[in-house]
This record gives structure tokens, sequence and C-alpha cells, in this order.
């Protein structure tokens, strides 16, 4: 009877956080969202005062408990993945400015494992969703603990394989899936289609912040491994993961290093791109870094895809938070703007760093009248 309780606890989301602690988003109406794994952890705020306005509740008949971390948002609309712990699977889901109501676009089922992968994120093109599977799998016994597990809320099953699926954004079909090597990531970067010298789509490229098929990442995140350094080199490697997708009916993908890893201090994760090159060819990116010895990413890093360079900047002892790119009203050019982070200082301080988003050279860095704990995700939210 109790492990009927403990089923009750699961699919009523009792057992889950609501702890909004992830990331914060724009709609399209111009609400602000914070989120996080669950559901139920999705509160609205207010931009200007940061007030706790109630909870983002859904007005759909969906349900589910979990979703992606990490949607992708654009003025036209909001899109998400809900995972399908009884059936392994994923929904792929669609909500317009405005509304609260999320609308199907298509399913997925699970190619491998007893469970479907973990999908704090996902990548789009103008037309595909690319929907990762990997064999870090949900686990709906970890789910139910309250204490962390080795693996948090999930299980490593490498024998399950790793995939990854491309759903059509029109008519919610399937147009492939293809199985590649074992991976682990928690952010995607970007996708777009290739296209040979006809103009016909042959592939798709889906780039990721990849830590080489390793989970030691997750128990390094935990904080008493963090609250403490003590010189040595114990930050995972990791590296820009870049995917190719064919669309030939070939069963099997492709990853490989977009650049060397030494370019970034072999250190890569919190990424973000210019806004308006989400889902097409794009030359930059920009992410938190390393600078070896370190138990944490330590540096911004700006990354070029075509010279296979990376720009970095480091102050000894700071953390920044992740990077996001605000483009200069007129650009033309994709790095044409400002690169913000929020830098948490040994001292307790902090101070509001910006960089140009070209040369990647310090512009100025507004001092934080109090002390700024570590955050994760943020975005730009332009006064009206």
């Amino acid at each position: 009877m109790a492990y009927v309780g403990d089923l009750a606890k699961l699919f009523s989301g009792s057992s889950l956080t609501d702890n909004a602690n992830t990331g914060v988003v724009k709609l399209g109406d111009g609400r602000v969202v914070c989120l996080t794994e669950t559901q139920k952890g999705s509160l609205v705020i207010d931009p200007n005062s940061l007030e706790t306005l109630g909870r983002f509740e859904y007005s759909d008949s969906l349900g589910g408990l979990i979703h992606s971390a990490h949607p992708i948002v654009t003025d036209a609309e909001f899109l998400t993945l809900l995972p399908d712990l009884l059936k392994p699977g994923y929904l792929v889901v669609r909500m317009e400015p405005g509304t609260n109501e999320r609308k199907v676009i298509g399913r997925v089922n699970c190619s491998g494992g007893p469970a479907p992968g973990w999908v704090h994120s996902f990548p789009v093109t103008q037309h595909y969703v690319v929907v990762p599977e990997m064999p870090l799998r949900y686990c709906a016994q970890n789910l139910l603990r309250a204490e962390p597990t080795p693996l948090y809320k999930f299980e490593w099953h490498p024998q399950s394989k790793a995939f990854l699926h491309v759903m059509c954004k029109a008519s919610g079909k399937v147009v492939t899936s293809v199985e590649v090597p074992l991976f682990v990531t928690f952010h995607f970067i970007n996708a777009y289609k290739e296209e040979d010298e006809d103009g016909r789509v042959t592939s798709i490229i889906a780039d990721c912040c990849e830590h080489h098929a390793d989970t030691s990442i997750l128990d390094q995140l935990r904080l008493k491994n963090l609250r403490f350094f003590k010189g040595e080199d114990v930050l995972p490697d990791a590296r820009v993961g870049r995917f190719k997708i064919p669309l030939d009916g070939s069963r099997n993908g492709k990853l490989e290093a977009a650049l060397e890893a030494d370019e970034h201090g072999r250190g890569i994760d919190m990424c973000s791109i210019n806004p308006a090159y989400l889902g097409k060819k794009y030359r930059y990116a920009y992410a938190c870094g390393a600078q070896r010895p370190c138990h944490f990413p330590n540096t911004l890093t700006k990354l070029d895809f075509v010279e296979k360079k990376a720009k970095n900047w480091y102050d000894e002892g700071a953390v920044p938070s992740e990077p996001f790119f605000v483009a200069r009203p007129g650009a033309t050019e994709e790095d044409d703007g400002v690169v913000i982070s929020l830098i948490s200082e040994k001292n307790g301080g902090g101070y509001a760093l910006l960089l140009d988003g070209s040369t990647f050279k310090e512009i100025t860095r507004a001092k934080l009248p109090y002390g700024l704990p570590y955050g994760l995700h943020g975005c730009w939210v332009p006064k009206k």
C-alpha cells in the first residue's frame, strides 16, 4: 500500500519541486515567467519590481508533471516538450501569445529505454523540432524521493542508446529518427538546415554543450562540491557537440566537436545566441567556459564556428552567469550588439558586466549594492 501512496504522490506532483530557479522567459504577449523542470514550478513575475504575481496555470487538459525547463519562446509562439513517463515518449506542444492553452503538434515515441530521456532543453529550425532522447532517462522511483540520488531524478542507461528525432512543425509528423553516439547535455545551442546545391534540405545540424557522455558533471554540480575550491582541476571536460542528422533515410547521425575544446578551456555551458538567428545558420554563440584549474565554469566565451576560434573573458575569483546577447537597434551583423552577464564575486559582491558583442572587450561594469547569489539563466526584457 505504501507503493500505491508513492504513486499517488508522483502523479499528483506533490513529490516534485515548485522552485522556479532555472530560467526566465518573456512571452510574446509581454508576460514574464520563471520556470524549472516541473510544470507547477512556473511563476509569473512583474519584470519591473520582480514581484511574484502568481502561478502560471495552463488552461488545457494535457496535464503532465514535467516539461522542458527551456521552451523555445519567440514573439509568435511558445514551444515545449512534455515527457510521457507511462508510455515513453514526448508530446511536442505549442502555445500562442495571450493564451495559456497548449495545443499538440505531434508525438514522438522513444526508440529505446524504460523511460524518456531527460529533455532539459531542445533545439528547433525554422520548420522542424529536434527532440533529443538521451540515455540519461527519467526514473519514476527517483522522482518520488526527496533526498538526492546519485543522478538526481534520472538513471544512466547506455545500453538503451541515444537518438534524435525530427518533427515537422506544420504537420506534426516525425520525418526521421536516427541513432547517434551517446551524449550528455543540459543545453542545446541552436539548429539549422543544410541544403545541397539545388536547394534541397539534406540534413539538420544541431549544436549543444556536450559532456562526452559523462554523467559525473551532475555530481560535480552538487552544492557541497561547489562551496569550496581547493585549487584542483575537477570540472569535467565539455565541448560544443555538433550533431548531423541526415534526412535521406539513413538510420545513423554523427556527433563531433564544432571546434577544438581547448579554445574555451575544455568547459562549456550556459549558452546563448543572437535571437534573430534562432533556427537559422549562425556563426557565433556566447557561453560560460573554463580557465583551468577550476571546479565550475568561470569564464565567458565567444565562439566563432567559421574561424573555429574563441575569445574569452576572465576575472579571477568571479563566477559569471549565462551571457545573453542584445542586438544593437538597426544592426545588420550577427555580432553587432552587447553581451550581458551578472557576475558573482568571491568576496560576496557582484556586478553587471557589459561586453562588446564583436570584440568581446569589456565596455563597462555596474557594481551592485548587495550580495549576488549565483544565477543560472536570464533574459533581456526591454523597457517599454
